[in-house]
């Protein structure tokens, strides 16, 4: 009796392997991991801090743009706030604005919503639009994992090619250690016609809370 019940249990234990390998032999493949260099990048129409809708295909003069996935609340983000002012105030005149968007369900962190971006917006005098992707659909479509999080675009037959994806600079923590300028150096070297040396970097912040 006790065979036999040894046998019944080897042979359940069996069919549950079985039954688990064949199911997982059945999922989807991974979700794509964003945008690569030299991807064309989607528009968008998201909501800025000042109530309207903004797509990249308003910028008509636009040679390109500074994408930068950030938030409220992240540390790294926050020690970045400055220099994406300092950017914006730098490439916008020169055909490369700032958009930035905020990829965070307030769910989850609820100093990221779209109230306390507006606060935020108003308190560190953002030369730029600061949007919110309320469906996290832009995020996801981009790639990006962390905050802050760059994607530098140019214009090319009316399409949005990425040329640098990563972070603004070799020390997020701290703006005056900064010693290689990773964004600055890019924007300047497609303003200059040329190809950007340093394609991309590991962007380094706050995980994209979903």
């Amino acid at each position: 009796m006790k065979k036999r019940y040894l046998s019944i249990v080897l042979f359940l234990a069996l069919v549950s392997v079985a039954v688990l390998s064949s199911f997982k032999s059945i999922q989807p493949a991974a979700v794509s991991n964003g945008y690569t260099i030299g991807d064309v990048a989607t528009d968008f129409k998201l909501k800025n801090v000042d109530g309207k809708m903004v797509s990249l295909s308003e910028y008509k003069d636009a040679k390109g743009f500074i994408v930068i996935f950030t938030c409220n609340t992240c540390p790294y983000a926050v020690a970045s706030e400055d220099r994406i002012n300092a950017l914006d105030k730098e490439y916008k005149s020169k055909g490369f604005p700032v958009i930035a968007i905020n990829p965070n369900n307030p769910e989850v962190q609820p100093d990221d919503t779209f109230a306390k971006m507006q606060e935020k917006a108003k308190e560190k005098q953002f030369t730029f639009p600061y949007l919110y992707d309320e469906s996290q659909s832009i995020f996801a479509k981009y790639g990006a994992t962390k905050t802050p999080h760059v994607y530098l675009l140019q214009k090319e037959k009316g399409k949005h090619i990425v040329k640098y994806i990563g972070a603004i600079d070799d020390n997020v923590r701290d703006a005056s250690a900064v010693k290689v300028p990773f964004l600055a150096n890019a924007v300047d070297e497609l303003l200059a016609g040329k190809e950007v040396s340093v394609k991309e970097t590991k962007a380094i912040g706050c995980s994209v809370k979903q």
